[in-house]
């Protein structure tokens, strides 16, 4: 049924506004904050670095070691990313590696363990726990993007608190922070978390990102420990403002070429396909309203974690045949999510696989059925859409059209082309 339907392919416009040096930002964002009246000769500081894939971390991260080290400071890398990495201290490496952050290229030891020390409790009884390396130091400085969060809503989501938290908690502090979240709203648990780990950790301060809608970084600053609480919601606003959404709100199948933990912590970002789960600490999502979703791929810097794949309706069997179950079921399992692990209805080709979905839709006129085409939900400048749009495009000075209407075309395997056949 799928071959009678022609798509187009349309470009979103979005703020494109991006730090021209980064380098030059970085330090005199660091020359504010005076760091050579907070550190001595010889002191070391833990540096963190994180599992998703934030444009320039590399560079970024790089900056930093070298501000420091003008301070004659003894910088290291700790990874700080929860239980990703399959919860094990080679496996971290690995996902830091992927990012062309190792010790080689930074120039500094990367110290990796999974072994954590309570630290305290708030009083609401969870553990706080910290990563046994990061209480060694005599420092720490965390660099991490803000955004909003794929599970946790609140004034404060993804930055540079969860860093703190859930980052340098490891396998075992991310379980007690997800198992928290279902009575907690996350905003309560940084209540009751925070002022106990920066009494306990001298954090110099952080690095926070803000990217646009094209990966690049519209905004960089340097906070202080504590000035995480004040100013994270604040960029977390920017953030929301900035990033890339789906152009429409009723889509009766997307389909996605790529998920991965690159992309998003859920594989596919949630706040673009509007599928954040029942135990979270969540609002209405009413921005989006998706019948049915097909993934088609998993991204090769997921090193198999397919966590979030649950939230997809229908498969492929190449992108499951690439699941590494171990590293997956460990992450869903520490972020007390199994949900996300569940294997969709798996066809053996796209035409399969959209045919079938496209029947479970519920569309009385096949014919005005209304498809979005995307490479990931991280991706979202061009989109491929169904001619059912039409309609829809008048009138929306953020959208133009770029391509005629096109057949849509399977291979003798009965699959697509990559996304990229438009370009």
């Amino acid at each position: 049924m799928i071959n009678h339907h022609k798509l187009i392919q349309i470009k979103q416009k979005f703020s494109s506004y991006a730090i021209n040096d980064l380098n030059e930002r970085i330090r005199s964002e660091i020359a504010d904050i005076r760091l050579d009246k907070l550190i001595k000769p010889g002191d070391s500081i833990a540096i963190t670095a994180g599992s998703r894939g934030i444009s320039d971390i590399n560079l970024i991260t790089k900056t930093v070691i070298d501000e420091v080290i003008k301070l004659h400071g003894r910088p290291f890398i700790i990874p700080a990313m929860g239980s990703h990495g399959g919860a094990t201290a080679n496996g971290q490496i690995d996902v830091l590696a992927g990012y062309g952050i190792t010790e080689n290229k930074m120039g500094v030891p990367i110290k990796a363990t999974m072994e954590v020390v309570n630290i305290g409790a708030g009083n609401n009884g969870i553990p706080v726990y910290i990563d046994k390396n990061v209480l060694e130091a005599d420092h720490v400085i965390a660099i991490n993007r803000i955004k909003p969060h794929t599970r946790f809503t609140g004034q404060i989501e993804s930055g540079l608190i969860k860093m703190l938290l859930v980052g340098l908690g490891k396998d075992l502090g991310a379980k007690e922070y997800h198992r928290a979240i279902i009575n907690y709203t996350f905003d309560q648990i940084v209540e009751f978390a925070l002022p106990i780990i920066l009494s306990k950790l001298s954090v110099l301060f952080g690095i926070a990102i803000v990217e646009n809608a094209y990966g690049e970084i519209a905004d960089i600053r340097a906070l202080t420990g504590k000035e995480f609480i004040k100013e994270e919601p604040k960029l977390k606003k920017e953030a929301f403002k900035l990033m890339a959404k789906l152009p429409f709100i009723n889509i009766d199948l997307l389909i996605i070429d790529n998920m991965g933990k690159d992309i998003s912590g859920t594989g596919m970002d949630t706040n673009i396909i509007g599928r954040k789960d029942e135990n979270s600490s969540k609002i209405p999502n009413g921005d989006v309203e998706i019948s049915r979703i097909y993934v088609r791929d998993l991204t090769p810097n997921s090193h198999g974690n397919a966590c979030g794949i649950g939230l997809a309706d229908f498969t492929t069997r190449k992108l499951i045949d690439k699941i590494n179950f171990q590293e997956t079921y460990i992450n869903c399992v520490t972020a007390i999510r199994p949900e996300g692990a569940k294997i969709p209805m798996t066809l053996e080709c796209d035409k399969d696989a959209i045919d079938a979905a496209i029947s479970t839709c519920g569309i009385e006129n096949v014919e005005d059925i209304k498809i979005a085409w995307i490479k990931s939900t991280l991706d979202l400048e061009k989109i491929i859409v169904s001619e059912g749009y039409l309609d829809e495009l008048k009138d929306r000075d953020d959208l133009e059209q770029i391509s005629h209407a096109r057949q849509i075309a399977f291979d003798s395997s009965g699959n697509l082309p990559l996304f990229d056949m438009w370009s």
